[in-house]
């Protein structure tokens, strides 16, 4: 059964809810609803039968799903273990001795969102959780906080050369090759497509614009103005996702608190990745690059986090810090706080399953399917994966959408496979930025702890400014054939729309201060 244009109202519904009641669960369910009802011939009742038989108890079923969850849970207990250990309190005082100004703790939070590349759910939560205590002192507003991890996690994934995204890409296109008959690496190929990925690189650009120039604008401008004079990072009223449990637990003194408390758990989590990687991917068997691209990467950071729990734990018992039975209430503590994560992220993935089964992304597809100038594919692939990423919540499923869509085309209309790569990857992540049912960008609200439609109220005007500017990179290189050109124009034009929207919707640099 085709919905046409039909299909389109369960996640408009949902994000509609969502910016208006300013909570996403309901808005979330809602969405759900109604897309299991019309899937069940318009019968209210049966679809709120089948919104949790066919959707919401699958999504949690799911293997990768309940690895995500699982990893979460961890992810959250390690978080109270750096706290409780004061690991984190010993890293926060050692930055903030070099961090004195609100412009550093930014930019200091840029720079740790720029080394973790290698995946984007740990990015969103290590950087919140550690930078979130500076930011907060120097009265750094927690929607700034979000703005500036959300965007730098998954942009940073796809122009690392090695991430869980680009695995999971690296599959999509190994996988096209073969079906359209071509010999290649997969691997090089997405390599040509990291200096083509414009949205990514404008993102990150903007983030730098905004840190040096402090010229913050729109709804930013006001939660910077609010942080700054009165010291109320969260705007009244703002309910923060990743729960108070977390929050509120007690620190260590100030003597007590080591910084190898830190380092050491996050040490062992990152180096344990890089072998994980390679083992389930099948290394010596496989060869390096193969390996990589066959890994299990969510079970790899799942055994890699609790294997740094247990260490930060046996660490905070050796150093008499907390006995075994207060070592077991950190652990539920930590899964505790990921609660509302767990049921935004469930239901998000749910309507994703409903946006499948309505046929949305097909039909934003078919929309494509008329006759347009070769010059003009780039620009379109990158809007549809925009709009399906928005609308599905998941640049995930766009990638896997589009990705053997846009190759094919890109060789019947003689275009380079690595720009259409792109045109996919940088219209996914421009429309997770803009949606209140990314995964990425929850987990950058729990991360940070801000309100979630605070963060996506306050990041869309950025999103917008950089995503205009990269559909202007791709219309000119699509046009001239040169990714430099296109790269420097979108450049341009979005440091030119900053400066105009800063003047007419923000605050002047003096009055923001640094």
């Amino acid at each position: 059964m085709s919905f046409g244009a039909f299909s389109l109202l369960p996640p408009v519904l949902a994000i509609l809810l969502a910016l208006v009641t300013r909570n996403v669960i309901p808005a979330l369910f809602c969405g759900v609803w109604l897309g299991a009802t019309m899937l069940a011939g318009g019968n209210p009742a049966a679809g709120l039968y089948n919104s949790f038989g066919d959707f919401i108890i699958p999504s949690v079923g799911d293997e990768w799903s309940v690895t995500v969850l699982i990893y979460c849970g961890l992810f959250g207990v390690l978080i109270g273990v750096l706290q409780r250990t004061g690991g984190a309190q010993a890293i926060a005082r050692a930055i903030s001795a070099r961090v004195a100004s609100r412009r550093g703790a930014q930019g200091a939070t840029l720079g740790l969102g720029v080394l973790i590349f290698f995946e984007d759910y740990f990015n969103a939560l290590t950087v919140g959780s550690v930078m979130r205590p500076i930011t907060d002192r120097l009265r750094v507003s927690r929607e700034k906080l979000a703005y500036i991890v959300d965007s730098t996690s998954a942009p940073m994934c796809l122009l690392g050369p090695v991430s869980t995204w680009v695995v999971f890409v690296m599959g999509l296109i190994g996988t096209q090759l073969t079906t359209m008959g071509l010999e290649g690496s997969e691997y090089l190929i997405y390599l040509s497509s990291i200096p083509l990925n414009f949205y990514a690189w404008l993102a990150l650009g903007l983030i730098v614009f905004l840190v040096v120039t402090q010229g913050d604008y729109g709804p930013m401008a006001r939660a910077e103005q609010r942080a700054r004079t009165t010291g109320e990072v969260m705007a009244e009223g703002a309910n923060p996702p990743s729960g108070h449990e977390v929050e509120e637990m007690v620190s260590v003194p100030e003597h007590q608190a080591r910084k190898r408390n830190m380092l050491v758990p996050i040490g062992v989590l990152v180096g344990m990745i890089p072998p994980l990687f390679l083992w389930t991917g099948g290394y010596p068997e496989n060869d390096l690059v193969t390996a990589v691209g066959e890994a299990d990467g969510g079970q790899s950071i799942l055994i890699a986090t609790f294997v740094a729990v247990a260490v930060g734990l046996v660490m905070g018992m050796a150093q008499k810090l907390f006995d075994f039975r207060e070592a077991m209430e950190i652990v539920v503590d930590g899964i505790k706080s990921m609660t509302l994560v767990y049921i935004i992220l469930t239901l998000a993935w749910s309507i994703g399953s409903v946006t499948t089964e309505l046929g949305t992304a097909d039909y934003l597809v078919t929309l494509a399917e008329a006759s347009i100038a070769p010059s003009l594919v780039p620009v379109l692939l990158f809007l549809i994966g925009a709009l399906v990423a928005f609308t599905t919540g998941t640049s995930y499923g766009t990638f896997a959408i589009l990705i053997p869509i846009a190759m094919p085309v890109a060789m019947a209309m003689d275009l380079p496979l690595a720009l259409a790569i792109a045109a996919v990857l940088s219209g996914g992540i421009f429309g997770d930025h803009c949606s209140p049912i990314s995964d990425t960008t929850i987990l950058s609200s729990a991360g940070s702890s801000c309100d979630h439609i605070d963060h996506v109220r306050t990041q869309l005007p950025y999103a917008i400014t950089a995503g205009l500017a990269g559909i202007l990179a791709f219309f000119v290189a699509g046009l001239s054939g040169s990714a430099l050109i296109g790269g420097a124009t979108g450049a341009v034009a979005m440091v030119a729309t900053a400066l105009v929207l800063r003047r007419c919707w923000g605050l002047s640099a003096e009055r923001a201060g640094a």
